[in-house]
């Protein structure tokens, strides 16, 4: 059974690869803030976190099951898409791209609990036949130590990791020393819900076990098509 992700994510390729599984993987070609928008403006309302991932995520695996559907006609498996923002305090919070925007939100969220949303969807791909795609969301609250101090904040900042990661930290890396608490799956706080993963998986009629230590030499490491 072959695996592609949908995504550029280093820390959601290692998830996978921890997992015992190596997919391909394909940078999905979606404008995020676009897609957002228009569904926005559509519907005349803001998307809740929990409907702005699984909308991502959904666009992020089409985009990428097409592209392999048709520049590689051969591929049968699945294709996996997510995407990932924090919420602290009915505010969302995505990449903090700066400095000054990761510190000041360090200074936030110390002390306090917020909630990672992630949007999973998986889909099946097999020559001849029609695409079938399954979706779900799932989500984790994470605290946050009270005595994180400023220096430390500030070292943390520079180390660089925080600038491209959703709400600013990570669980599985040096943010994890910051992190006191985290409920639900821990995998969701790092990219993905592998639990969850598993369950999308087997209701296209695929065994998780299948998916394990899966590789495509002529294929693993390719960014795009």
């Amino acid at each position: 059974m072959r695996v592609c992700l949908a995504s550029t994510s280093p820390a959601r390729l290692m998830l996978l690869r921890q997992f015992g599984i190596r997919p391909l993987t394909l940078a999905p070609d979606v404008d995020e803030e676009a897609v957002i928008a228009a569904v926005e403006a559509a519907e005349e309302r803001t998307l809740a976190p929990d409907e702005h991932v699984l909308l991502l995520a959904r666009r992020k695996a089409a985009d990428v099951a097409a592209r392999l559907h048709d520049d590689i006609p051969d591929f049968d498996g699945i294709v996996i898409g997510g995407d990932s923002m924090f919420e602290l305090d009915g505010e969302v919070l995505g990449k903090p791209y700066t400095p000054e925007n990761a510190t000041a939100r360090w200074r936030a969220m110390r002390g306090r609990t917020g909630v990672l949303h992630s949007g999973h969807a998986v889909v099946r791909v097999q020559p001849g036949q029609p695409a079938r795609e399954v979706h779900a969301t799932a989500a984790a609250s994470v605290s946050f130590v009270e005595d994180v101090t400023d220096a430390e904040i500030e070292a943390y900042v520079a180390s660089g990791e925080p600038l491209h990661v959703a709400g600013a930290f990570t669980v599985d890396s040096l943010g994890g020393a910051f992190i006191s608490r985290v409920d639900g799956d821990p995998s969701t706080v790092v990219g993905m819900s592998v639990s969850t993963l598993r369950l999308l998986v087997r209701e296209l009629g695929v065994e998780w076990t299948a998916l394990w230590n899966t590789v495509d030499p002529s294929l693993e490491g390719t960014p795009a098509l």
